[in-house]
């Protein structure tokens, strides 16, 4: 059920220690709130000085006000925050919010102290916000505990910057959006992210988790209560940068960025990832237009627009976010033209032509017929609605017979939602005129409306599980899957050690010996036929290095390799192995990371030595289902090689799938190993072959 945080969201008192009448002083803004309803329970202000702060008699601790306080807010010098904190807890505090900062944020020291605070906290069976935040607010408990005011609505706002939080509160007014909480992370030192989604996913009045973090902390975790919160979570992070690679001692590594983990878990945890604050406000007011209960799936999409340019564009828009704008059917197309004339188009994008000053009510007729088909999943309305009703001249106006057109397409904006009464699919609007009262009829009705095409289709994608993330995750099963127990740690951790690792699971090799001389190799060679492989081991990337021979006939072409490449690079040891029939097969790449976030990481992709140049890589997290790897390999730039192209055949992608499946599993189950890979992972008509593994120990 995770941790109680009643006392933190519905508290029976509240204090302010640090209340000030000081407005540069953070206790200031904090006591002002905290008064704005002051019916709802008790709110003590703290100040060490006494006296009245906002006419407010104050005490002058907590011990002095004199009956347990639930809630305490602590805004004061660092110098004092751990008696404050202390007075709290003696005082009965279940809650505190330390506004205090100086703590993790200013080195180790500050650290030091923080974790000895958190751990009083967790020992008096308190929880603690911060420290180094911003504030609370809970509108549906009429708790104001932050700086700023949050317009009631339906969106928990959990952010680690206070400005962001103003600004996504100051671009959802005009979408009607707005919050049941707002949270100030702070230094997550007791109360973490993970614990403030899993309750507000318990928050009935919260529809929507609104996240922006930089340190998740146990980001896999977050993962996880995010995909079982029932309810969408909306995150924006920062740090899309590739330093996370520099340091990285495998293709795997290098290939693998800080965005790429967070993408893959979110596409895993089925969470919505966005850019900028505008993108998580565009997504918010398409989420909030479908109302209570799950997201439709289904991508189908009808544009339906009153100008061509408009039609093209919207449809590019739709398709770029991950929508599919299929042509119409034939009993669609023909339903189509019983509501409009002629020259209209009917075969997707539907094209008004013009209609619309002819009979403003064909907007509503043809959103009525495109909501009914069965084929459509989503419709996506765009061009020049609500420029009848918003224009006093031009077109609307004058000889055009204005009144007329604007009254008429009033009448349309109500069909239309009454049509969605009746068949309530996702239904976006993208209109040049978005503050029309005809498009006002639509917003109050919840339909979301949008200035930009790619805003409409960006909250569309998001409205349908349309995005690349969301159909990823559908087709292949959403969720964060669980860890394997812990195995014992890998012993050996060079090339053969590695393979005996991933052979025990069930991952096929070549046959191979590891050799350290020549009559150690002569041994090696009778065991098998050639052709032969020679490898150099224990060198980094062996390819570029010139430690791989291939195809070598017979012993004496083996022989002399191996003299060649000892003289060269002196090796320590060498790997003597089968050569694989590489004919009609396409290489791969499969590797984990463990990432200090999300734990193991799992990446895909093709392979080879030109894997880092081609970077044609997908990622999910570790361990991977095999239906799941099979989804990511269908989803590759390159995945119409897999399917056979130019005569070659096709390969056995599910077999791959399970070797993925098997790779990524035992990695997940040796948290010792820091990166291992599999590269090439060849990929034939008949199944799959390991041909090279390496691992980094953390």
């Amino acid at each position: 059920m995770g941790r109680d945080l009643t006392a933190l969201f519905d508290p029976r008192s509240v204090a302010v220690v640090g209340a000030s009448d000081d407005p540069a002083k953070y206790g200031h803004a904090v006591a002002s709130q905290a008064l704005r309803a002051p019916g709802r329970r008790p709110v003590h202000l703290v100040n060490r000085r006494g006296g009245t702060v906002l006419g407010r008699t104050t005490a002058t601790s907590l011990t002095a006000v004199g009956e347990p306080v639930d809630l305490v807010v602590v805004s004061v010098p660092g110098a004092g925050f751990e008696a404050a904190v202390d007075e709290a807890l003696a005082c009965g505090a279940k809650a505190i919010v330390a506004i205090t900062a100086g703590f993790a944020e200013a080195g180790p020291a500050g650290l030091a102290r923080q974790r000895a605070v958190a751990a009083r906290v967790r020992a008096a069976g308190a929880v603690l916000v911060g420290p180094n935040c911003l504030g609370i607010a809970d509108n549906t408990t009429e708790l104001y505990l932050a700086s700023d005011r949050f317009a009631p609505g339906g969106v928990a706002l959990l952010s680690q910057s206070g400005n962001l939080a103003l600004e996504l509160q100051l671009r959802g007014e005009p979408h009607g959006l707005g919050f049941s909480r707002f949270v100030s992370l702070g230094n997550q030192a007791d109360v973490t992210l993970v614990d403030l989604v899993e309750d507000c996913a318990r928050h009935e009045a919260t529809s929507a988790i609104a996240v922006y973090a930089e340190d998740f902390g146990d980001g896999r975790a977050f993962a996880a209560a995010a995909a079982a919160a029932g309810k969408p979570v909306v995150l924006l992070t920062a740090g899309r940068g590739t330093a996370s690679a520099r340091s990285a001692q495998s293709h795997t590594g290098a290939l693998t960025t800080s965005a790429d983990v967070v993408a893959a878990a979110c596409r895993d945890a089925g969470i919505e990832l966005v850019r900028t604050p505008r993108e998580m406000t565009v997504v918010l007011a398409g989420l909030a237009g479908l109302g209570p209960g799950p997201r439709p799936r289904g991508r189908r999409t009808a544009v339906f627009t009153d100008g061509g340019g408009h039609g093209a564009v919207a449809a590019d828009a739709a398709e770029d976010a991950g929508l599919d704008v299929p042509e119409l059917g034939g009993p669609t197309q023909d339903t189509l033209r019983t509501v409009l004339w002629e020259q209209s188009s009917v075969g997707n994008p539907v094209d008004l032509a013009g209609m619309g000053e002819q009979r403003p009510l064909s907007y509503a007729d043809t959103v009525g017929a495109l909501l009914s088909a069965d084929e459509v999943d989503a419709v996506l309305m765009t061009g020049y609605f609500g420029g009848y009703a918003a224009s006093d001249g031009g077109l609307g106006g004058g000889q055009n017979g204005g009144s007329v057109l604007a009254e008429g397409e009033a009448r349309a904006a109500k069909e239309i939602v009454a049509h969605l009464t009746v068949t309530p699919k996702p239904l976006v609007v993208q209109s040049m005129y978005p503050q029309s009262p005809s498009c006002r009829v639509l917003a109050g009705a919840g339909v979301p409306v949008f200035a930009a095409t790619e805003d409409a289709a960006r909250a569309l994608a998001a409205m349908t599980g349309g995005t690349a993330r969301g159909r990823e995750a559908a087709d292949s099963g959403p969720g964060v899957p669980p860890l394997p127990s812990a195995a014992a740690p890998l012993a050996d951790p060079g090339y053969h050690g590695v393979r005996a690792l991933l052979d025990a699971a069930g991952v096929p090799f070549p046959a191979a010996r590891e050799i350290t001389d020549e009559a150690g190799l002569l041994a090696a060679a009778a065991e098998f036929d050639g052709p032969y492989v020679l490898k150099a081991l224990h060198v980094l990337h062996k390819s570029d290095a010139g430690g791989v021979a291939l195809r070598l006939a017979d012993r004496d072409a083996l022989l002399a390799a191996y003299r060649e490449m000892h003289a060269r690079l002196g090796a320590p040891a060498y790997s003597v192995e089968a050569m694989a029939g590489l004919d009609d097969g396409i290489e791969l790449i499969v590797g984990v990371n463990q990432d200090p976030r999300f734990g193991p990481v799992a990446l895909v992709g093709l392979g080879g030595v030109l894997t880092e140049t081609l970077r044609d890589v997908a990622f999910a997290l570790a361990p991977v289902p095999a239906a799941r790897a099979e989804a990511l390999l269908r989803g590759l730039r390159s995945a119409a090689l897999l399917d056979g192209v130019r005569g070659r055949p096709a390969v056995d992608v599910a077999a791959a799938a399970a070797v993925v499946e098997r790779i990524t599993t035992v990695v997940a189950a040796h948290p010792e190993i820091a990166e291992l890979e599999v590269n090439p992972l060849l990929v034939r008509p008949d199944g799959a072959l390991a041909l090279d593994a390496r691992a980094v120990l953390r």
